[in-house]
């Protein structure tokens, strides 16, 4: 795993949701601890007025699209992703990069997942172009 910081503004140099996701994949393993026993740290954190101003902001910046990629209109299980992972430190030491949305973007789950875990399994698939008077099923 690298240990670069992952930007919005690098991350919308990819075109696609492929490419998108595999600059921003973390590998991880199922079931790895994040917070573990302090789980209500970061509970507790995304429920506060910040988190949820940020949030709101990021939305609308990506217009409700899975890591911001139009045809990807995300209408239900919308979630914001951290590009670098948030450890408990970053919410003890208050650092504004947990609300900065120069470090978040919008996914679905998921998406999310599919980051997470390294796998393009968890991706939507690709879209199909509808043409007019094209009645074949996909």
């Amino acid at each position: 795993m690298s240990s670069k910081i992952k930007t919005y503004s690098e991350l919308m140099q990819y075109e696609t949701l492929v490419d998108r996701f595999r600059y921003l994949a973390l590998r991880g393993r199922v079931g790895e601890t994040t917070f573990g026993f302090d789980r209500w740290m970061n509970q507790q954190f995304y429920a506060s007025r910040e988190w949820k101003l940020a949030r709101r902001h990021v939305i609308i910046r990506d217009e409700g699209r899975d890591l911001g990629i139009e045809g990807y209109e995300i209408h239900t299980g919308l979630t914001i992703h951290h590009l670098n992972p948030m450890m408990v430190a970053d919410i003890r030491e208050g650092g504004p990069e947990i609300l900065d949305p120069e470090f978040l973007i919008t996914t679905t789950l998921p998406t999310h997942n599919a980051i997470h875990y390294g796998d393009e399994r968890f991706l939507p698939g690709v879209l199909v172009e509808r043409k007019r008077g094209d009645t074949k099923l996909w």
